[in-house]
C-alpha cells in the first residue's frame, strides 16, 4: 500500500506561512518546527502569495476546470423528463402505425 497523504487545515497552513514570511526562520527550520517537509512550506508560501487564503484550501479531489461540473439549471427535472419521454413515445407509436 502507498503512503497515506496528510491534510492540514487552513489555520495550520497560515501559521506555517506566516512564520516563514516573518523572515526569522528559513523553510527548513519552519518545516522542522511543524514536522513537515520544507518543500511543503515553500509550496504553501507560493500558493499563499499567488492566491491569498484561497491558495491554502485543499485542492485534492476537486475539478480543476469549473466548466466540467454540471450546473443545477442544466439538469432536467424528473417530471419534465417523463413528459418529454411520453410525448416522444406517442410520436413513435404514430409513426409505427403508418
Amino acid at each position: 500500500m502507498g503512503k497515506k497523504k496528510r491534510t492540514f487545515d487552513i489555520g495550520f497552513k497560515k501559521k506555517v506561512v506566516d512564520l516563514y514570511l516573518e523572515g526569522r526562520l528559513g523553510c527548513k527550520a519552519v518545516g522542522k518546527e511543524f514536522g513537515i517537509n520544507h518543500t511543503t512550506v515553500l509550496r504553501w508560501v507560493r500558493h499563499y502569495e499567488a492566491e491569498g487564503l484561497k491558495g491554502l484550501e485543499e485542492k485534492r479531489g476537486k475539478s480543476k476546470e469549473p466548466n466540467k461540473e454540471k450546473s443545477v439549471s442544466h439538469l432536467e427535472s424528473s417530471e419534465t423528463k417523463i413528459k418529454r419521454l411520453e410525448a416522444e413515445n406517442e410520436m413513435l407509436k404514430k409513426l409505427l402505425q403508418m
